[in-house]
This record gives structure tokens, sequence and C-alpha cells, in this order.
């Protein structure tokens, strides 16, 4: 069984992200939403309609996954029912949203990559506000820099470097592999 992600009817709504890319593959939060799909289903993931068969669960592309939602979402897919948005499931309709959402996909993203997971200990060089709500993964490189996490979460992605004087205010994400520059304020 896998999740076939359907963009047919939302690609061009979504122009000019989809110029270059599926719907599914739009990143909004920390994850792309191919890959929410994946961290919470564990089944694979397909967008070629080609390798689509009958034991697919067919959804639509635009829709933001979480946690709470992620049930509601297949049972409307196997039966075949629309899926009504509220507080906790959210879709893609224009551009303009994938910055809308992002603050509200990042805090679950956050809680979803974090969950039974240990920070990589930051540095006393580093000044921090809420540090419980700041994540290193293990090869991320932060020194000296400013992280409040007062507003929302900080996550900083596997070798991921944050560069001397950085001030970083959440929600924020640094993606792996990601570079910012010396002396920026985000």
């Amino acid at each position: 069984m896998n999740i076939f992600l359907d963009e047919s009817k939302t690609r061009e709504s979504l122009f000019p992200f989809t110029l270059t890319r599926h719907v599914a593959d739009i990143r909004i939060g920390i994850l792309t939403i191919r890959q929410k799909w994946e961290l919470l289903t564990g089944l694979p993931v397909i967008t070629e309609p080609a390798l689509q068969n009958t034991a697919s669960i067919v959804v639509q592309a635009n829709i933001i996954p979480t946690v709470l939602s992620i049930q509601q979402i297949l049972k409307a897919a196997k039966d075949e029912t629309p899926v009504l948005e509220n507080d906790e499931l959210r879709m893609l309709h224009w551009p303009w949203q994938i910055f809308q959402y992002n603050d509200w996909a990042l805090r679950h993203d956050f809680e979803n990559l974090t969950k039974n997971k240990i920070s990589a200990s930051i540095s006393a060089s580093n000044q921090c506000i809420n540090k419980e709500q700041i994540f290193l993964e293990e090869d991320a490189v932060v020194e000296y820099c400013t992280l409040n996490a007062s507003t929302g979460p900080i996550y900083i992605g596997n070798k991921a470097v944050l560069m001397e004087g950085t001030q970083i205010r959440g929600p924020f994400s640094a993606g792996e592999g990601s570079v910012v520059k010396m002396g920026t304020k985000i």
C-alpha cells in the first residue's frame, strides 16, 4: 500500500511554485508536504500517476497533514469523500497561503521531529531565550548567536551553520546543510 498525492486539481492555482516542482514538494514549515506524509504514515509516497495502483490511497497533494488530522484525511480518501478544512487541517489553494500557514506548519513539524529526541548541546557562546524550544541536530554548528524562542520554536537541521552574530527570533527553521551568514537578523 502507498499514498498517491494527486496534484491535478491544484497545480494551476499554485503557480509559479508548481512550474518547477510537484505540489507535494512545496516546503511549508520545516518539511515538504511529501515529507510530512512519509513521517506521519510511514508509507511510501508517490506522485507519478504511472506508479499509482489499486492499493494506492489517493489524496489531494495540497492537504497539509498533522498528527491530529491524518486519520480524518485517510478515512476521507478511502471513502472518497471531501475533506473539510479546520484548525487542524489546512490545504494550500493559493501561493500566499504557503507563507500564511508557515508558522502553524513549523510548530507542528517541530513537535513531530523533536518528539522523543534530545537536542545536541547548545554551546555556551550562544545566548538562548526559552531553551526548551530550541532544537539542534547533531552536526549543526551554532556559535556566538542569539536564539530567542520566546515567540516560537527554533529548529536547526543537520550540518546547518549559523555564523557568528546571527540573531534569530522564532518560529524559525534552518534546514539541513543551510548557512545563515554573519550578523544576519531573522
